[in-house]
């Protein structure tokens, strides 16, 4: 008997594994299960099938017995060909219905992953802004893409393993204990002793593994940072070459030596293995032979080697089935962290009676608004102001004073925690959220562009757009000239992020965008803050004309745009501190006459010289 070599390092749990493991619950259970509920039929058929692959897998042990004690033993030509034949007809068998097995098996881990991916895909859609600034991005797109893709090895690995294994593992008992059960008991004693040195050199495997990842892992990081581009300068810099190769060369070193002892441990795994092979087909071979030749003539040679063959087929059920604990344990936390991200409540939701007005103003109305994302830590305070129809407003104030986080509650990417938002004077929660963001659009100082083309980022507003709704929205951002000198025009690529594109080129781009949705409302976030003057210019030439045409909202350090606002409200601390004209807030020597001085003074124009720049790529 060759038992197949087990105890790879997968199969033990890291001890980070073994302090967080789950606990199974009859909900969790019922709900893993609700997923499998719609294919219950489907799972039905998986059960038969494993249940005939099972019994056909086995039959041709069984059948060898046959062809011994019939066939050969009993020189009947007949019986050992048609013994033969049957045997390799239940082999085909098997093996069609195990593809038949796998296709079922697949199809309905498949179907489970596409309901879950696109559960998760909506619920995360439905998140509020604090979910992805609170959460990391990384650990949001493992829990859509390996952690969900993760099911369907649960799925056709796990659970189809015990049911098959432990179907196997009883068929091959009750035929060897309805062959002899003083041999079947040996079998029962013998086999479980075939996973002690499984168990062993697998232990020693995963710990030699989990060092060797270690150093991988190490490795891996000298060459990102010395290899880099920025890296390497570094180390030419300040003459570090030597100490860096010498810093690789032991860890090289390490692995290498980490990578003879696994090598190794596997050898000294397979003589252990194969001497504890043969020990149970001797003992079954020199209990049997006794049993035959003193006790029980009914014994054949043949049911012996039916009896050594169960051996050998239970020998991997019993390995598996010792070591599911492990897979277990794992499929229940791989449910529990989907499941964990299921369960985060849904903070920003229709009303059950949302409003959609049939006609919008733009009026922007704040009452006594408060804002934290701690309750430790309150971020605005207080904040009453009203903005008209058809009126700028500019929010100025030091770094983390919260003016974008106020500029946030008007749509709804956060819920105010104290007093209301109103747009057109209707509470904006009760508002359809559709409609609210449908007529607020907003230019960010982070500017996200898709990886396509420039058509592609201007139709994501408006996908039915024209070409002269685009090209139009083009020239209202003060972005058509550079579109025009383009060989592609409209459909020139961006590259990630719009990485080829400067940051002017971006911004003007996401302008026209914002048009193409034609809001009541647009806000700047400090669309200009990291531009350079002749960005600027041309940004501003942009906002100029829209600031005049709609209900905007300006955040803005730059003073060349405060001045186009109505009015100027200055946040400090989460609070008003001050509000009021330029000319005004100036002379009241306060907060904004600091930030006047410190940060505005510098985009001051000069009145004897009206400000001036040339045209030019950004």
């Amino acid at each position: 008997m060759a038992p197949p070599m087990g105890g790879r390092g997968g199969r033990f749990l890291t001890e980070e594994e073994k302090k967080n493991r789950p606990k199974v619950t009859k909900e969790l259970l019922a709900r893993i299960f609700s997923y499998m509920k719609p294919y219950r039929k489907q799972f039905l058929l998986v059960l038969c099938s494993i249940l005939l692959s099972s019994i056909f897998s086995l039959l041709p042990s069984v059948l060898t017995g046959k062809i011994i004690d019939e066939g050969l033993i009993g020189e009947s030509m007949a019986k050992l060909v048609t013994f033969i034949l049957l045997s390799l007809a239940v082999t085909v068998a098997a093996n069609l219905i195990g593809v038949l097995e796998s296709y079922l098996n697949t199809w309905i881990a498949q179907h489970i992953t596409f309901d879950m991916r696109n559960k998760m895909y909506r619920h995360l859609q439905s998140m509020s802004q604090r979910f992805f600034t609170t959460n990391h991005q990384g650990d949001i797109i493992t829990r859509m893409t390996s952690d969900i893709s993760s099911v369907q090895q649960i799925i056709t690995g796990t659970l189809t393993s015990i049911i098959s294994n432990s179907i196997t593992l009883l068929i091959a008992l009750v035929v060897m204990f309805q062959k002899n059960w003083i041999l079947a008991l040996i079998g029962l004693i013998v086999v479980p002793l075939f996973t002690i040195p499984t168990r062993s050199a697998g232990k020693t495997r995963w710990s030699i593994t989990n060092e060797s990842q270690a150093c991988s892992d190490e490795m891996n990081s000298i060459l990102n940072e010395t290899l880099s581009v920025s890296g390497q300068l570094l180390v030419k810099l300040f003459g570090r070459e030597q100490h860096e190769y010498e810093k690789y060369e032991e860890v090289n070193h390490r692995m290498i030596r980490l990578n003879i002892r696994e090598s190794m441990a596997g050898r000294w795994f397979r003589v252990a293995l194969n001497t504890f092979s043969g020990i149970g087909p001797m003992m079954l071979y020199l209990v049997g032979g006794i049993l035959m030749m003193q006790f029980d003539s009914e014994l054949t040679v043949g049911d012996i080697t039916v009896m050594v063959a169960m051996l050998g087929k239970m020998y991997g059920p019993v390995n598996q089935l010792l070591n599911i604990q492990v897979d277990w344990i794992r499929s229940m936390s791989m449910f529990t962290r989907i499941f964990a991200y299921f369960d985060m409540p849904i903070e920003i939701e229709n009303a059950p009676d949302a409003i959609v007005p049939k006609t919008t103003d733009g009026r922007i109305s704040f009452q006594n608004v408060g804002f934290y994302y701690e309750e430790d830590r309150q971020i605005l305070k207080d904040i009453s102001f009203e903005l008209e129809s058809g009126k700028c407003i500019a929010i100025v104030g030091p770094s983390g004073s919260g003016k974008s986080t106020l500029i946030n509650l008007i749509p709804r990417l956060y819920d105010v925690t104290a007093g209301s938002v109103a747009f057109d004077d209707v509470d904006v929660r009760k508002l359809d959220l559709s409609f609210l963001r449908k007529n607020i659009g907003i230019v960010s100082q982070e500017t996200y562009l898709f990886n396509g083309t420039i058509r592609d980022n201007l139709l994501y507003a408006k996908p039915d757009a024209t070409e002269e709704e685009l090209l139009n929205a083009c020239k209202q951002a003060n972005i058509y000239e550079l579109i025009e000198k383009q060989e592609n025009g409209l459909d020139t690529m961006v590259g990630n992020r719009g990485l080829k594109l400067s940051g002017g080129e971006k911004q003007r781009i996401s302008i026209a965008r914002v048009l193409l949705k034609d809001p009541t409302v647009m806000i700047f976030d400090e669309a200009t803050s990291a531009l350079d003057s002749i960005s600027e210019q041309k940004i501003q030439d942009a906002i100029q004309p829209l600031i005049a045409s709609r209900t905007s909202i300006l955040i803005a350090h730059r003073l060349s745009t405060i001045l186009a606002a109505d009015e100027i409200l200055v946040l400090e601390n989460g609070v008003i501190a001050e509000r009021g004209t330029h000319e005004k807030l100036v002379a009241a020597g306060g907060v904004y006459t600091k930030l006047y001085e410190t940060q505005f003074s510098e985009a001051k124009p000069n009145p004897n010289e009206p400000f001036e720049y040339t045209e030019g790529e950004d």
